[in-house]
């Protein structure tokens, strides 16, 4: 089973820091990174940078078309209007089908702020204490939301072609 994990740092580059950390982590065995995104949101912009962390990313990666579109939901529909909105409407309900509910959407765009960055990951077979003792003392929260084997195999075919 995959699990899509957000840790929010309250840093514009505490994501950055935290990739280098999951790196090793992923070289030492104690993690299996299957793909990851970063945002940053410095004080001063009006809207946060993301990118897709190439250096993390397993063969299995989802790729830029589903980070595209889970950024699209977190950080910008808002911005978009009522119409645009609805459209999305419906790819948000796919969201929900693998696993990323309007519950976790709404607690990422609550947490993750101007001034504040994030490292988005899709991981298995993490040895959940020696992760965890890495990031002490990071500053970094965790909000995650598990995914089924199933969920996975889903997400994976709906971004199979973009």
């Amino acid at each position: 089973m995959a699990t899509l994990t957000v840790w929010k740092f309250e840093t514009p580059d505490g994501a950055d820091q935290a990739e280098r950390t999951l790196e090793v982590l992923s070289k030492e065995g104690l993690i299996t990174v299957e793909d990851a995104a970063i945002v940053t949101w410095p004080e001063n912009k009006k809207s946060p940078k993301t990118r897709q962390s190439h250096s993390l990313a397993g063969a299995g990666a989802l790729g830029g078309a589903f980070w595209g579109l889970l950024f699209g939901l977190l950080f910008f529909v808002p911005l978009l209007g009522v119409a645009v909105g609805a459209a999305v409407g419906g790819v948000g309900g796919a969201m929900t089908d693998v696993g990323i509910s309007d519950d976790f959407i709404g607690a990422v765009r609550r947490q993750v702020t101007k001034g504040t960055s994030a490292l988005f990951v899709l991981s298995s077979g993490a040895v959940i204490d020696k992760v965890t003792e890495r990031f002490k003392g990071s500053g970094a929260m965790l909000v995650h939301s598990n995914l089924s084997a199933e969920q996975e195999d889903h997400l994976r075919s709906l971004f199979a072609d973009a």
